[in-house]
């Protein structure tokens, strides 16, 4: 399964909150340099992560995005079921037009491999994913 880049910078996004030292709010902008990235696909991840409750946003000089939630409190799974079109085929969905839909085995394969790599990331939280954090931080500190 191939996550969007969406979710991608999602995750990238709440990382680079999460290890950040700095008391101010992480800024969008800092981020997206970081991992060079596009700062407008970022302010958009931003957007999705503030309006889902993972992150708060303040505006105005000193503004920027933190963390709305402890870090052992954001589920990888729960967000990548949030942010993630997890409808496989045409079949996954409920007015499915393939003739072979109630006898297919296909389908339950991938429904049962998906359902395996949701239950992996359900094991993650975004504490784990920055049990290395002073590397991390160092990786993405200011240039």
């Amino acid at each position: 399964m191939q996550l969007t880049t969406h979710t991608d910078y999602a995750l990238r996004l709440l990382i680079f909150v999460a290890v950040r030292r700095d008391e101010s709010p992480a800024r969008v902008q800092d981020a997206a340099a970081r991992y060079g990235i596009s700062a407008n696909h970022v302010a958009k991840v931003a957007q999705t992560l503030v309006q889902l409750g993972y992150l708060d946003s303040f505006r105005g000089r000193g503004g920027g995005v933190a963390l709305a939630l402890p870090a052992e409190s954001i589920n990888i799974g729960a967000l990548v079921r949030q942010t993630e079109n997890l409808r496989l085929l045409e079949c996954f969905g409920p007015h499915s037009t393939c003739p072979i839909d109630p006898a297919c085995t296909l389908k339950r394969a991938l429904a049962e491999a998906q359902r395996a790599f949701l239950e992996v990331l359900d094991g993650y939280h975004l504490n784990d994913l920055v049990v290395n954090g002073d590397t991390l931080h160092r990786l993405l500190g200011r240039p």
